[in-house]
């Protein structure tokens, strides 16, 4: 097993450990014991425990955004297919997900500067993408800021939140953000 083992496969556990445990479980020996292999598996794929932390924060960013924005470009693409408008595909989508990850990297962010770096880096990235959408309704680059900035406020306070909404009380909450923001 321990030859067959990625890079890939590694920065996939770590985002499953950082979401489970947290940031001080990132470490090659209880990484590896929870992998059945040797730290020599680690090594082989990363230089040290900061090259690890920095790949899983890149991984982060792939999963919890770019795939993410993908996904509804995708959608724009197969519009006739789809009966909701990008923004209300992006929203459904993040407004189902437990973000144990998102709430995770976060934490890490608050006591490590390269964590802090890429929370920001994607929160830019993220805040750009739905204002480009808002703005793509036809609303003005002002208040397009200002309805993208209140739409990924509420998106924070659900990802840090306990208490997701039942899918019965999601969708009303998705389509409330999108009327808000595009009317």
């Amino acid at each position: 097993m321990a030859d067959q083992l990625s890079a890939q496969d590694w920065l996939d556990q770590g985002l499953k450990t950082l979401a489970a445990r947290g940031f001080s479980a990132l470490k090659a020996e209880p990484l590896a014991k929870d992998m059945g292999v040797s730290r020599g598996s680690f090594y082989w794929h990363f230089a040290d425990i900061g090259a690890y932390h920095a790949a899983v924060l890149k991984r982060w960013r792939e999963v919890a955004a770019d795939a993410i924005i993908a996904h509804v470009e995708q959608a724009r693409v197969e519009q006739a297919h789809f009966e909701a408008e990008p923004l209300t595909v992006l929203l459904r989508l993040v407004f189902s997900e437990r973000l144990a990850l998102e709430r995770a990297v976060r934490s890490w962010a608050a006591f490590d500067g390269g964590a802090r770096n890429a929370v920001q880096a994607i929160d830019r990235r993220r805040f750009d993408y739905v204002e480009g959408l808002i703005r793509a309704r036809g609303v003005a680059p002002d208040i397009a800021r200002a309805r993208a900035q209140i739409l990924y406020w509420a998106f924070l306070g659900y990802a840090l939140s306990d208490h997701a909404p039942r899918k019965t009380h999601a969708d009303p909450v998705v389509e409330e953000l999108v009327r808000m923001a595009v009317r």
